[in-house]
């Protein structure tokens, strides 16, 4: 099969457990819970649709395209890999969008075959690929999860319908809030503070990305 992709990248991960952590990015087009573009904000079938800060429409981006097979995407990934520390440091985020509308065992077969572990960051609504590395779920309002478990929950915080104490009893072994950015940031954030101040089961994700500056 081939593979429509917005963007390939270096970059720091900004978010989550392995926030500060050299990686490629690998966004792929298309999301089952809305299309991405403005004039939908309103239709989509998950309540992210109203807040979703990240362009996954189009093969526009840097090194985005529609890639043959997975040896070309793997290939490409290799390519903006930008260190030379060894192979165990080599490490590959498949994002989105809704990654695992396209993610597949070949792909996954291919990227380690280059040295890479394989992440995915995907809202849980569908399955996952044998042999991925790490499995961070971040769930959305209106979304209906099939995955009850995984590395990392990564709940943007607050959501109406997805309120952390939804997903406590599935089994991830971190859990994170991240407040939700927008104009309500800073609010966003104190609540999250407040949160796992009360929970201690949960730590506070930031975006530092954003604040860094960089994708």
């Amino acid at each position: 099969m081939g593979y429509s992709v917005k963007e390939v990248f270096a970059t720091l991960q900004g978010e989550g457990f392995h926030a500060g952590r050299a990686a490629v990015f690998v966004r792929f087009t298309g999301c089952n819970l809305w299309s991405g573009r403005e004039a939908d904000r309103a239709k989509g079938l998950g309540g992210c649709a109203a807040w979703c800060d990240t362009d996954f429409v189009g093969t526009d981006g840097v090194g985005g395209g529609r890639f043959d097979d997975a040896s070309a995407l793997a290939d490409a990934a290799l390519a903006a890999w930008v260190s030379e520390r060894p192979r165990e440091h080599m490490f590959v985020v498949c994002t989105g969008g809704e990654p695992l509308l396209q993610l597949d065992e070949a792909l996954v077969e291919a990227l380690h075959g280059r040295g890479f572990a394989v992440a995915v960051e995907t809202n849980g609504t569908r399955p996952v690929p044998r042999g991925v590395d790490w499995v961070c779920v971040s769930p959305k309002a209106g979304g209906e999860l099939v995955l009850a478990g995984g590395d990392e929950l990564k709940l943007v915080y607050p959501q109406v319908g997805a309120e952390p104490e939804r997903f406590e009893a599935m089994a991830f072994t971190h859990r994170f809030v991240q407040p939700m950015d927008g104009p309500d940031r800073a609010r966003n954030t104190e609540a999250a503070v407040r949160f796992c101040l009360t929970r201690p089961g949960w730590r506070v994700s930031l975006q530092t990305h954003k604040l860094l500056g960089i994708p």
